[in-house]
């Protein structure tokens, strides 16, 4: 059977990551709609909403090719399964490639900066991606991947129409990643299979509106929080991270029960 404490590892680290990406009411990505809506026009939040699918897009493609790659080149395959260290050592680029294009206007904004910090991130999501997929086997991988794609195709359609505020359920989000990573530690140190299902059960259910909820804030129009059109690159950043996290807990999900 795969090895799945790595993956609930890479989770509950990926639960961290999209949380420090994360940039709230009242911070620099966020704009009050009661104060402007910066997406009154609808041609600018159409160009908005093709720029971030687009680089989304890019950014699927490329990581799925090197998961790919990573997965089917069997000396980097071994390579990568004896050299652990190698996963571990990906995470302090990602906190900081993270929090300087979430927490940092320029860099964001600036081109080509944020396109070439935006694409060194991808590269190295896609290797940790990798890395965690091939400590399972090639089928249950390739049923993840399918997997996330349909749910969040899905999610996003649901997103587009829906006339639901997910936005305001921000702050309550937030307390059940918390949760999340409580129980992560706990199922960590109890080993139960039923735990870790549990918890990536949860966790993809909480990721699953997350990513509902950075849909209808890169859509802008009358949703409570907005971003700014300017944040193409972060908003791209934020779907990415959302449906990187999915992957990973429903790899773990598939994994565990097989």
């Amino acid at each position: 059977m795969a090895r799945q404490p790595l993956a609930r590892e890479g989770a509950e680290a990926g639960s961290s990551v999209v949380e420090m990406g994360r940039t709230r009411s009242g911070s620099p990505g966020y704009a009050d709609l009661d104060v402007a809506d910066a997406f009154s026009e609808k041609s600018v939040r159409r160009d908005f909403v093709r720029k971030v699918y687009f680089i989304l897009a890019l950014q699927l493609t490329a990581t799925t090719a090197i998961i790919c790659t990573v997965i089917y080149l069997e000396p980097l395959n071994k390579w990568v399964q004896l050299n652990r260290w190698f996963t571990f050592a990906l995470f302090p680029a990602l906190f900081g490639l993270i929090i300087t294009l979430a927490c940092f206007e320029e860099p964001r904004r600036r081109l080509p900066l944020n396109f070439i910090l935006l694409g060194l991130f991808t590269v190295l999501e896609g290797l940790l991606l990798g890395a965690v997929s091939v400590f399972f086997e090639v089928d249950v991988v390739l049923w993840a991947l399918g997997a996330t794609a349909f749910v969040s195709f899905g999610l996003s359609l649901f997103a587009l129409q829906t006339r639901w505020d997910f936005t305001a359920a921000l702050g309550f989000l937030w307390v059940l990643v918390l949760v999340l990573l409580a129980y992560g530690i706990i199922a960590a140190i109890v080993q139960s299979q039923w735990l870790r299902i549990l918890y990536a059960s949860f966790g993809t259910l909480i990721f699953a509106v997350y990513l509902v909820v950075d849909t209808q804030l890169m859509l802008g129009g009358h949703h409570r929080y907005s971003l700014s059109p300017e944040d193409y690159v972060f908003a791209a950043l934020n779907l990415y991270l959302d449906i990187f996290t999915l992957f990973l807990l429903i790899l773990e999900l598939i994994g565990l029960t097989r």
